[in-house]
């Protein structure tokens, strides 16, 4: 029997994920002090992260990955436990479009990781932030910062307040934009409802998404906020190019059972700036740079 070199997804518990098709790494290997090599694989064709003709990734496939690394890598080299919930407090990458073409075959990217900044409690990592360099093929196509923390169960019930997926119900879901103003080909791909006024927009969350919902959740998914914000910066757009370079700051807890409003201006110099906000809280702030408009 001749020798098979195989590829297969790294366990889908490791980052969070129930399908195994929503599992973009396929292994990892550590190169130095808090420094890891990790594998992944593209779909040439996805509901979300593939643009509707097929020649191109999108950037938050980018954002995708990056957040998969951060979660494996907690749970295989810094001993977080799989039971343990995990918040995603910031999100900062920069992708280079030119290079993220859908080519013949799936594309294999490289991500080297540097974890820094990490926390302890009793002498156990709780949180660590990472940079990230993305490359396919040699070209570096995107990099990436991130800061995530985790905790127990039972804490995070307590600072839940009894809040679960079984107990909680989302909104129902107000109509929404035409799916080619922001990018999308399915109206079920849509996350920004029709406006009462320019430059806001309620967020529409569906629990039933294959892929923001992959799993039941307690609350609204930072990666949801993500596509609100790149879907924004598309309706603002006089160009709907792909996106480039995203900030997300995540403040608290969106719950489902709220509405959250998504608000556009201008920030510093050409940055579009987006905030989430749910009554009289802020839970999210996205700066998105003009070339991604």
């Amino acid at each position: 029997m001749s020798h098979m070199t195989l590829t297969a997804t790294v366990p889908r518990e490791f980052v969070h994920r129930a399908a195994v098709a929503e599992t973009f790494l396929t292994g990892w290997r550590q190169t130095g002090p808090d420094q890891f090599t990790l594998f992944g694989q593209w779909p040439r064709a996805h509901q979300l992260h593939v643009s509707p003709d097929r020649s191109a990734y999108e950037p938050l496939l980018v954002a995708e990955t990056v957040r998969q690394c951060g979660a494996l890598l907690a749970h295989a080299e810094y001993d977080a436990p799989l039971d343990h919930c995990f918040v995603l407090q910031e999100l900062q990458f920069t992708t280079h479009p030119e290079h993220l073409a859908v080519g013949a075959v799936p594309a294999e990217p490289t991500l080297d990781v540097t974890v820094v900044d990490v926390r302890r409690r009793a002498g156990r990592p709780i949180a660590f932030a990472y940079d990230t360099a993305v490359r396919i093929g040699g070209e570096r196509v995107a990099t990436a910062h991130l800061a995530v923390s985790w905790t127990s169960e039972s804490v995070y019930r307590r600072l839940r307040g009894g809040r679960t997926p079984e107990n909680i119900s989302a909104l129902p879901l107000p109509p929404g934009l035409p799916a080619t103003e922001v990018g999308r080909t399915l109206p079920a791909d849509v996350v920004l409802a029709q406006p009462e006024r320019p430059d806001r927009w309620q967020l529409r969350v569906d629990t039933a998404h294959p892929v923001f919902f992959d799993h039941p959740l307690d609350h609204i998914p930072g990666m949801l906020l993500l596509e609100a914000a790149r879907q924004a910066a598309r309706v603002r757009a006089a160009d709907p190019g792909s996106g480039a370079s995203f900030h997300a700051t995540f403040h608290k807890y969106a719950e489902l059972d709220r509405p959250v409003w998504i608000e556009a201006t201008d920030g510093k110099g050409s940055d579009l700036q987006l905030v989430g906000r749910q009554g009289e809280s802020t839970v999210f702030e996205c700066a998105v740079d003009a070339a991604a408009r």
